[in-house]
């Protein structure tokens, strides 16, 4: 395990794992995480629009570009929330009831160390057989991250008597409250 960073800072990663209006919740809601910004990964920038990256052959998965103090919270924190209540990292290019390839589960890692981290992870949950099948998270390179128009941003905290926020979202803000209470916050 890797401690908490002795000086405060800001470090950066980019997760994937369905619809970014609930990753983009559970991730606001996280101790030492400074921000959390819906936006697109993976594909290149003139496809990287909402319109575009729903058709799914953008190549972009809808994504999360967390920004956050390795003095508050580690990677190993932030993906620990990303296993265990921000998805169902089985799932392969979907997430309830949202399905194609821009729902897929992806960590797109921004150093070689988060890339070794998110890699042992991935490859320790497959060996201990904590989820019912095994792991189709990708752990890729992060080459861009756009972010996502205005009106998908904060979008669960602005809409939450939305059906979809009620149904798909709240549930998994609820859930790092209830399972992780030593890193929620209220927002």
């Amino acid at each position: 395990m890797i401690p908490l960073a002795t000086a405060r800072g800001q470090q950066t990663v980019v997760v994937a794992g369905g619809c970014f209006w609930g990753i983009q919740a559970v991730y606001e809601h996280v101790k030492g995480v400074i921000s959390a910004t819906a936006g697109y990964s993976g594909g290149a920038a003139n496809t990287a629009d909402y319109e575009t990256v729903s058709e799914g052959k953008s190549g972009h998965a809808e994504s999360v570009k967390i920004v956050y103090d390795p003095s508050q919270v580690t990677f190993g924190t932030l993906l620990k929330v990303f296993f265990s209540v921000a998805h169902d990292p089985t799932e392969y290019n979907r997430q309830g009831p949202d399905y194609g390839t821009q729902y897929r589960s992806v960590i797109f890692y921004a150093t070689p160390g988060q890339q070794h981290i998110a890699q042992a992870y991935v490859d320790q949950l497959n060996q201990a057989k904590v989820f019912r099948g095994p792991i189709a998270t990708q752990v890729v390179p992060l080459t861009a991250f756009y972010p996502a128009e205005d009106y998908h941003q904060d979008y669960a905290t602005k809409h939450p008597d939305n059906p979809y926020i009620m149904v798909n979202d709240a549930p998994k803000v609820e859930n790092l409250r209830k399972q992780c209470p030593d890193l929620y916050r209220k927002n």
